[in-house]
């Protein structure tokens, strides 16, 4: 669990339960008990006990295979204000897009530094992606990560240009200048681009989503490296993003 880091032994039981719950990431489930204790670094009397309660108020299910993510926890993801109101003004929009390519469509948030994949539309032609709903992935590996990162002010930028990158493939950018480099034409261009750096033979082109002044969301179109036309690909891409902030401008 990310937002907890002191010893599990001093945690309240609303963290420790948090931290339940978000040890079924990446796939919510199947996971058996002493899966989620040793995920959670917790006694399995305390796990099974927290997964008992939560199963108790829909937030856990239990199967014969294991534990799963509870619907009780869906049902609650799907009316978070901005990622509710933010699917509604994009998926016209995504449609459109995704119409005019044919290709994969991706819409995403920031959520500290990583992308969480909110919305996505899958091309025709099946091709494999680390992308998924719900799923993150390092903001520095993505196109929608790294328009995301050039519009998200000087402090967020520095505090990543002083940690280490992060690698998913070879291609990833790992290098803080040249990084820094790529911010700075991604800001001038409104666009950000991205050749297998999540995903070798993949390749994408984002575009931020503003709202109130801000860049709340990105949006991107992905598709196999080999017919990857930056062209043509480009206008649509920021269009859509663009009828996208002015649809979530109304909306806030």
């Amino acid at each position: 669990m990310r937002s907890v880091k002191r010893n599990p032994d001093r945690l309240s039981v609303l963290e420790k339960s948090w931290l339940v719950l978000d040890s079924f990431r990446p796939t919510g489930g199947p996971l058996r008990l002493a899966d989620v204790a040793e995920r959670c670094h917790l006694p399995k009397t305390t796990a099974f006990r927290l997964l008992t309660e939560l199963t108790e108020i829909g937030a856990i299910a239990r199967r014969e295979d294991g534990y799963y993510l509870g619907r009780r926890l869906f049902e609650l993801g799907c009316i978070v204000p901005l990622e509710r109101d933010l699917r509604h003004a994009a998926l016209p929009f995504m449609h459109d897009l995704y119409e005019a390519t044919h290709e994969t469509v991706h819409l995403g948030v920031r959520d500290g530094l990583d992308v969480v994949y909110v919305e996505k539309i899958r091309g025709q032609e099946t091709f494999a992606l680390p992308s998924r709903v719900g799923g993150r992935l390092p903001l520095t590996c993505t196109g929608i990560g790294k328009a995301l990162l050039a519009y998200s002010g000087p402090d967020l930028i520095d505090e990543v240009l002083g940690r280490p990158l992060r690698r998913l493939t070879p291609h990833s950018i790992v290098d803080p200048q040249r990084l820094e480099e790529t911010i700075g034409q991604i800001q001038a261009a409104g666009l950000a681009y991205e050749r297998e750096e999540a995903q070798l033979g993949g390749a994408c082109i984002a575009a931020p989503v503003f709202g109130d002044g801000m860049a709340v969301a990105a949006l991107s179109v992905s598709v196999p490296l080999a017919r990857f036309q930056p062209t043509r690909l480009a206008p649509v891409v920021k269009a859509a993003a663009l009828g996208i902030s002015r649809a979530l401008t109304r909306t806030i």
